[in-house]
């Protein structure tokens, strides 16, 4: 019998970690029949917002782990009634070796020790790889990770738009490449290779004269990459269509429908927030009379912060708000199949605005998208940035016929 393809996966962010256990998920299914037991509160199961906060503070005070903000809890969620499960081992047998590259902010790290706690309860082997944090990190990251580069049969990545795992793609031998969903991203990837474009995020602008010089030298990997990139299987929740020589697999959450839930639902509306402020895209008084003019037209009562979201501006909302800031502690996928949850989510254009509809099917939950009024762009906004949002929400309707959501005193 053939053995099994070596897959190695890096990861920059919670999602694309959760979005790598889909993938493996949907590649070889057999192997979620049984659930995996919680390693620690902090990971699968929390018993309250308060052991949660506590892990938090565990994590900031070790330097890895979301800071602790004065009136703003972690997500409080139940454990599953009766004994837990027993764990499985191996992966099924087909375990995936992932490396995660962290970013330097704390949530996001906090976030992707607890996601990585749930891919070892699954059997898969997850190594963390600091790429960021001096100028000899990148280089001493890729001689670590060179030689399981060659030897991969099958690489996984979850942020094409990467310099550092473009990097990584050309020593690469692997028949087989895979793309994972990195949100919203994921469609302007596909744009941009459509249109022979270099890859570039929508919302960064051209950087300047220096800017200018960096993507000159670097442009020989980045042209490489693209090459590598154009053949590709692309497995995303998102409205795109394959190029040529792309292979398209819907990721519909099904191991986070497996895992987890259906969760409890509440009678109120909660609000998903966005780092569309900190990205520089839209004008932070703006978005605050946008957040509350939507609470008092929709009866929202709590807030999940984006883990990008600054803690000023999130004490800011609530001040100017009432909502209750919730910081989650795990991907808003896992957190709302969880629960609890309010029967309507709304959410301004985002990931989650195509990725919830599937991880909460069945549940009851109405998700809402909000358009985002021109008039909130601040003139740092790239010029994509109006077209990209409006084709977020245009699909998100057309795709799931998710109803619209207004902030009509917004402005």
């Amino acid at each position: 019998m053939t053995p099994p393809a070596s897959t190695l996966a890096f990861v920059e962010s919670p999602v694309q970690l959760l979005n790598v256990l889909e993938w493996a998920h949907a590649e070889h299914p057999a192997a979620a029949a049984v659930p995996a037991a919680p390693s620690a509160p902090s990971a699968a199961s929390a018993a309250s917002a308060a052991s949660a906060a506590s892990a938090a503070a565990d994590a900031a005070a070790a330097g890895d782990g979301p800071p602790v903000l004065d009136a703003m809890p972690s997500q409080p969620t139940r454990r599953p009634a009766g004994p837990p499960p027993p764990p499985r081992a191996g992966g099924g047998g087909h375990p995936v070796q992932i490396v995660v590259l962290p970013p330097t902010d704390p949530m996001s790290r906090g976030q992707l020790r607890r996601v990585a706690t749930l891919a070892r309860d699954e059997g898969h082997r997850v190594r963390w790889q600091e790429a960021r944090g001096g100028a000899l990190a990148p280089f001493k990251a890729l001689a670590a990770l060179c030689g399981d580069v060659r030897r991969a049969d099958r690489i996984v990545v979850g942020d094409p738009f990467s310099r550092f795992v473009q990097l990584l793609l050309a020593p690469a031998r692997a028949k087989e490449l895979v793309v994972v969903d990195d949100g919203t991203a994921t469609m302007e990837f596909v744009a941009q290779l459509g249109r022979g474009e270099r890859l570039r995020r929508w919302h960064r602008t051209g950087g300047g004269p220096l800017g200018r010089a960096r993507e000159l030298a670097y442009a020989p990997v980045s042209a490489t990459a693209r090459r590598r990139l154009r053949h590709v299987e692309l497995f995303t929740s998102m409205p795109v269509t394959p190029l040529d020589g792309m292979r398209l697999r819907v990721n519909d959450f099904g191991w986070t429908r497996a895992r987890f839930g259906p969760p409890r639902l509440t009678r109120g509306t909660d609000l998903v927030g966005t780092s569309l402020v900190e990205t520089g895209v839209v004008d932070p008084a703006r978005y605050q009379e946008a957040v509350r003019a939507l609470a008092a037209e929709h009866g929202a009562t709590r807030y999940f912060a984006h883990r990008r979201e600054s803690a000023d501006k999130l004490r800011a909302l609530s001040e100017a708000t009432g909502l209750e800031i919730v910081r989650p502690d795990l991907p808003l996928e896992l957190i709302a199949r969880r629960g609890p949850v309010g029967r309507t989510i709304v959410s301004f254009p985002s990931t989650v605005v195509h990725t919830l509809p599937y991880a909460l099917c069945g549940t009851g939950v109405t998700v809402a998208v909000v358009d985002v009024d021109p008039a909130w762009l601040t003139g740092r906004a790239s010029p994509r940035a109006r077209s990209f949002l409006a084709g977020v929400t245009e699909t998100a309707r057309d795709v799931h016929g998710l109803p619209a959501a207004t902030a009509s005193a917004a402005g």
